[in-house]
């Protein structure tokens, strides 16, 4: 098998040595979070980022070597593979460059150049293209159908112009410097009312390498339903004048042939064969950023702040249906159901009589419609149990454990329909109807976003922009690591985590997960992580790569509750015995971990990375990575856009990221944007580096577009 070290090495600048050893470990089925949280020595310490490129580039590179396989095959099957040519193939490994080669040998449909072969003027194309005293005789013999001989042997001409590599890279280079991308309405489609939103891309002429991802998916968002053209070209002249040096020799009557026949070329096949490789290029360029974006932005929700184990009420509001309401237990589970309607005393006292009877802890409002006016519902509710509260003689009285009012959070419920109406709602709600399980969704959400939101496509967690615009196996791939890394990060409690949740974790997938579950229902609760080794179909290697990231919590063994990996168990035990203290003892007190010279425990195998993961791992075993939930609350004389003036100053929520800024709900059921240029007084090129998903801000109204229900806000000055 090719080596491709070096030349992944030379792309993505990390060292050929490091490039080699994970290469290896993806060869042994080693996973990302595995190979970066415990093959460090191995790797160099490599971030997931970097072994993710590394992953990617060998992929695109056997798939490379399995395409330049078939070419070579393709083009030996015609009895045209030359040592030279052979040795050509082997060497590039440019697919550009390669599919430029591969061109005059692929396979195609008949063209006019075709046709003209088969009337054998091959010959007469091949003088005139000379340009020299046979091509001038040539034509000068030609009898009373010369105009169709000159036409057909044009034709071949054009051909062979459009298959020349250096032609073709000539053009290529005045696609990138100069070509312009211009779009055009439809006519008679620029008064539809659904073609309204494009309308920013009914005319634009702007160069091709400026265009921001965001504005090329909308473009091509609008082509693809059918409201505007779009054409990207560079400048002709420039073009032409590129292939006439190239090609143009004299002046002369065969040259004035040759001159027609590369226009044709230029205009018939060079120009729309680069417009498609830059249309396609452009277009993925655009899709990785909108990846990146939507990636990152999945990240950060996963990553949101969970509330705990909390008894919770949770509504998903409406007005016409009434809001959904449910009681969850501090270990989730579903207790009560019921419906409230909004604005009624009825209402207010339902809210209050559950608060009291289930001990509530903490209320989730999902921020959909109506959210706004069931918070202050709520608010009224918690009023009246702090007057309770205020007037009762002893807490006893209320049948409460504490006097505390229960906190209030508004919950996103991006994806919660989609996760109702799910082959894993219906397994674990199988009596409940769709707005029982949606209720249940934000309730959960609240207490541990991240087990919750694994039982949702991220697709349709509603943090993306122009999702369904961009590559979907792409976009599938990056998602589906983004969640198992975050999984992975965190790690779960073997004895409570769902199979949803289960499946993310390293090496596992679906049916070892539902193994896990299977035999914990059957033997109870796993005691240690040795006891995983139990499981059916669980082997050494997945053991291996799984371990580290599953925690049991009441094991003999503490490090089974920490990061720390079994393999590395042993490390950690003799530091315990050269101390004289426990295991646990190391865990618990700082004063004998600061004793422990790392230097004394490196090994061939062993290096200090993953000791001083070892050492952190015992100051915070088992310690949640994810930060502290916060309340948080609406301007109260805010509800809808009518209420908003240019310069107030909102507390709000960012809903969304984009590279052109962050989008903010402040309560008016409208989410507004913080352009990238309001977001502060130096210059950015990310939004992420000023704003996370989910974070409380203070915004200022800079200007509200009621017609089309936009709203403008800023971070500035604020």
């Amino acid at each position: 098998m090719t080596d491709f070290s070096k030349l992944i090495s030379s792309r993505i600048g990390v060292a050929a040595t490091q490039v080699a050893a994970t290469i290896a470990l993806l060869n042994e089925n080693a996973t990302i979070p595995f190979i970066a949280r415990y093959r460090k020595e191995r790797t160099g310490s490599l971030d997931e980022v970097q072994i993710s490129n590394i992953a990617d580039e060998y992929h695109r590179f056997l798939e490379l070597d399995e395409r330049k396989n078939t070419i070579l095959h393709t083009i030996e099957e015609q009895g045209k593979l030359t040592a030279e040519l052979r040795q050509r193939i082997e060497q590039s490994w440019d697919s550009t460059e390669l599919e430029d080669i591969y061109l005059p040998y692929k396979p195609h449909r008949k063209t006019r150049a075709d046709v003209a072969r088969e009337q054998g003027l091959e010959p007469l194309a091949m003088a005139i293209f000379a340009q020299k005293r046979e091509g001038e005789e040539a034509i000068r013999r030609l009898g009373k159908e010369r105009e169709e001989a000159l036409q057909g042997a044009r034709d071949i001409i054009a051909e062979w112009i459009s298959q020349d590599e250096k032609a073709r890279q000539n053009i290529r280079r005045e696609f990138s410097y100069s070509a312009i991308i211009t779009t055009k309405v439809i006519k008679g489609k620029e008064s539809e009312v659904e073609a309204q939103k494009y309308k920013d891309y009914f005319a634009i002429s702007e160069p091709l390498r400026r265009i921001t991802s965001h504005r090329l998916l909308a473009i091509r968002r609008a082509e693809s339903e059918g409201y505007i053209r779009v054409d990207i070209s560079p400048d002709r002249e420039k073009a032409l004048d590129k292939l006439a040096y190239q090609f143009l020799h004299s002046n002369s009557d065969a040259s004035y042939q040759v001159e027609l026949a590369m226009e044709d070329s230029y205009k018939r096949l060079l120009k729309p064969s680069i417009e498609t490789e830059f249309a396609a290029s452009s277009k993925e360029k655009a899709d990785t950023e909108a990846i990146r974006v939507f990636a990152d932005n999945l990240r950060q929700l996963l990553l949101e702040s969970p509330l705990g184990q909390k008894r919770v009420l949770a509504l998903d509001p409406g007005f016409r249906t009434g809001c959904k309401l449910v009681i969850l237990s501090a270990q989730g589970d579903l207790l009560k159901h019921t419906v409230v309607f909004l604005n009624t005393k009825q209402a207010t006292d339902t809210i209050l009589q559950l608060i009291l009877q289930y001990q509530i802890e903490a209320i989730a409002i999902g921020n959909g419609t109506a959210s706004r006016e069931t918070e202050q519902m709520v608010r009224v509710a918690i009023e009246n149990y702090e007057l309770r509260i205020k007037n009762s003689t002893t807490s006893q009285n209320l049948n409460c454990k504490s006097q505390n009012s229960p906190q209030v959070f508004v919950v996103s419920e991006s994806g919660a329909s989609v996760y109702s109406a799910s082959k894993i709602a219906r397994e674990e709600f199988p009596d409940e109807d769709v707005t029982v399980r949606g209720a249940v969704s934000i309730g959960r959400r609240l207490m541990d976003p991240l087990a919750e939101l694994v039982k949702i496509d991220p697709k349709s967690i509603g943090v993306g922009q122009y999702q369904h615009d961009v590559n979907q196996s792409r976009l599938a791939e990056s998602l589906q690591q983004t969640v198992e890394s975050v999984v992975n990060h965190v790690g779960v409690d073997v004895n409570t985590a769902s199979k949803h949740i289960l499946t993310y974790i390293s090496g596992l997938g679906p049916a070892l997960a539902q193994n896990i579950v299977n035999y914990r229902s059957e033997h109870g609760a796993f005691t240690c992580r040795k006891d995983l080794l139990k499981v059916p179909k669980m082997g050494a290697k997945t053991y291996e790569q799984a371990a580290g990231f599953l925690r049991v919590t009441n094991s003999a063994m503490p490090l089974d509750n920490s990061a720390v990996h079994p393999e590395s168990y042993p490390i950690v035990e003799r530091m315990a015995k050269d101390l004289g203290c426990k295991v646990s003892d190391l865990m618990s007190r700082a004063d004998l971990r600061q004793k422990i010279d790392l230097k004394h425990y490196v090994t061939d195998q062993v290096g200090m990375p993953t000791l001083m993961d070892i050492l952190s791992e015992l100051e915070k075993p088992s310690r949640d990575p994810r930060t502290q939930i916060e309340e948080f609350h609406f301007e109260e004389t805010v509800h809808t856009i009518d209420d908003l003036k240019v310069g107030m100053v909102l507390p709000g929520i960012i809903t969304n990221i984009s590279n052109f800024g962050a989008f903010c709900d402040v309560g008016v059921h409208k989410d507004g944007l913080i352009h990238i240029s309001e977001m502060g007084n130096r210059r950015i090129s990310n939004p992420s580096e000023v704003v996370r998903l989910h974070q409380h801000v203070r915004v200022r109204v800079i200007d509200i577009d009621h017609a089309r229900g936009r709203i403008q806000l800023s971070l500035k000055q604020v």
